[in-house]
């Protein structure tokens, strides 16, 4: 590996602790809706990226007009779950500032897009009224923790749960730049309470992913994380975690040194204390191991292919200073929400909210509102981009029954609708080769009737769409997945299973739509005919193609 760093390493060095020029370009510069170049990576690490809107980019270019420029914010949750209160607050700065647009992400939190610079400030102070934050949401740190989202998975869900904040406390940068440059403007904190033996002053090569699993459901897609932590659940009593490695998705087209991979199971840990340990040590490996000269090869995956899984085990065992136990066994068999009504074991009811794509539609955004202001529950997003009310007492359950019947909400969704998922990408993704937020649902639409032409409409079959091959909507974990490579053109991707433990695999290339819905067609057909007893849509395809 190269010695030489990334521009973007040096610019997160001579930082000051990820402040930069930030005020200056916020206060000073009214020229321009952006911040500075390297402003423009530092404001990650407080949660948000610039965009602008590619919509608009020809006719403001016509005209000599300055891009469209905005900000996405995105908040810090682990787990997923928000109070009421906290819920009518995410309403009224959605309301005041950006779009209006609520959308929920598959890391189990929520983004506002089109945020304009003089807007940050007051918006990020808004939200610290209401205790939330984007720190370190994005950037090269961990992210947002997320965990199995609905609590009648296990009796312990709220042990478990916990997990996710007490990881993303142990994983924050030390850095008190978010509030000095945000939030209380001219306070200036002391340098040496900011020492950070963590991420240092280089920080991560690239971002970190974190995800908590309790099985039988792997709604989080574990494997596809940087680190995963399987909960080993026995008569109600946890265990312990087995620790997972090495999991991420995004590629480059036509770099063939760029790939998906799936973690591994490296072994058990029995403790809170074990288990904090070598989660923290795992990121210090990857912080002295990982590429910084290629920000293309720098996520852990690429780290762990360099130092082999024995090795990568090797170096944790050393630095935690005991040995992992083998793995526990478990099993996987669901992936999708429990839509509906549902009641956990305390007594307490759960709705889950179908959201397509994350995206809170303004009848969906009004009936939340109402139900956050009976103060009845709180309010918990899952990694599929849906919302569950929980923790609804059997009183009051009736309430919100009334207020789904008085906002309509549907509840005949398809099942493919409900196992679909896709990124954001136009208008506001700088990476995004074509559509896929706004497409999918059209093609979910159009592939509705094939599906009920050959009788799979009950048929629980992923399919899952990005604009580009970054995989922030993992479709290289859907039976059917599509990659965007030009406008209205995608990389067919198929024999993933139902249950996020198998890539899928190119089966066709720069597929028109038309072409799509034709091999979707055929692929249906021979299912039908073909499968075995039991066999899902995902191994058989992956049977027949590739094995």
């Amino acid at each position: 590996m190269s010695d030489k760093l990334s521009p973007i390493e040096h610019i997160k060095m001579k930082s000051d602790g990820l402040r930069g020029t930030l005020k200056e370009s916020i206060e000073l510069d009214n020229h321009t809706g952006n911040v500075r170049p390297d402003d423009e990576a530092l404001v990650k690490f407080h949660g948000m990226y610039v965009q602008d809107d590619r919509d608009k980019r020809a006719e403001r270019a016509a005209k000599k007009l300055d891009k469209l420029y905005s900000f996405m914010i995105r908040l810090r949750i682990p787990g997923g779950a928000i109070s009421a209160e906290q819920w009518q607050a995410l309403h009224q700065v959605s309301e005041e500032f950006g779009t209006g647009t609520l959308k929920i992400t598959t890391r189990q939190t929520v983004q506002l897009h089109g945020i304009l610079k003089h807007q940050i400030r007051p918006t990020i102070q808004a939200f610290n009224t209401a205790k939330l934050d984007s720190i370190a949401a994005c950037g090269d740190v961990n992210r947002n923790v997320i965990a199995s989202s609905h609590p009648q998975l296990s009796p312990i869900h709220h042990q478990v749960h916990e997990y996710a904040d007490k990881i993303s406390k142990l994983l924050l940068p030390k850095t008190k730049a978010y509030y000095e440059v945000f939030i209380d403007g001219e306070k200036i904190y002391e340098r040496s309470a900011e020492a950070d033996p963590l991420y240092e002053d280089r920080y991560l090569p690239r971002k970190f992913k974190i995800a908590i699993a309790i099985p039988p459901s792997n709604d989080v897609d574990l494997f596809t994380n940087d680190l995963g932590l399987i909960a080993i659940i026995e008569n109600d009593e946890l265990k312990g975690f087995n620790l997972v490695v090495g999991g991420g998705l995004g590629t480059t087209h036509g770099n063939a040194a760029t790939f998906p991979r799936l973690g591994n199971v490296l072994g058990f840990l029995d403790t809170e204390e074990k288990t904090l340990k070598a989660v923290y040590e795992v990121l210090t490996i990857q912080r002295d191991f990982g590429n910084r000269a290629d920000r293309k090869l720098s996520r852990l995956k690429y780290t762990i292919e360099r130092l082999t899984v024995e090795g990568f085990k090797e170096e944790l065992e050393k630095r935690i200073g005991f040995k992992l136990e083998p793995a526990k066994p478990y099993q996987f068999t669901e992936r999708n929400d429990r839509y509906g009504w549902e009641q956990s074991a305390d007594g307490k009811w759960y709705y889950t909210l179908f959201v397509e794509h994350g995206v809170v539609k303004p009848y969906q955004k009004a009936f939340l509102l109402e139900v956050a202001n009976l103060n009845l529950s709180n309010f918990i997003f899952t990694g599929n981009q849906n919302l569950i009310i929980g923790n609804v007492s059997e009183i009051d359950k009736k309430k919100i029954e009334e207020l789904l019947e008085k906002f309509e909400i549907e509840k005949n969704v398809s099942p493919m609708r409900k196992s679909s998922m896709a990124c954001v990408a136009l208008p506001t993704c700088p990476l995004a080769l074509a559509e896929a937020q706004r497409y999918l649902p059209e093609l979910v639409t159009k592939i509705e009737p094939i599906l009920e032409k050959h009788g799979l409409s009950e048929h629980e079959i992923s399919i899952r769409m990005t604009g580009c091959p970054n995989g922030c909507g993992r479709p290289y974990v859907a039976e059917l997945g599509f990659i965007g490579t030009a406008a209205e053109q995608y990389n067919f991707m198929l024999g993933g299973d139902r249950y996020g433990l198998r890539l899928n695999k190119l089966y066709k290339e720069k597929l028109s739509e038309q072409e799509i819905l034709d091999e979707v067609d055929h692929l249906f057909g021979q299912y039908v005919k073909e499968k075995q007893a039991g066999e899902h849509f995902g191994d058989f395809a992956y049977r027949k193609y590739f094995n």
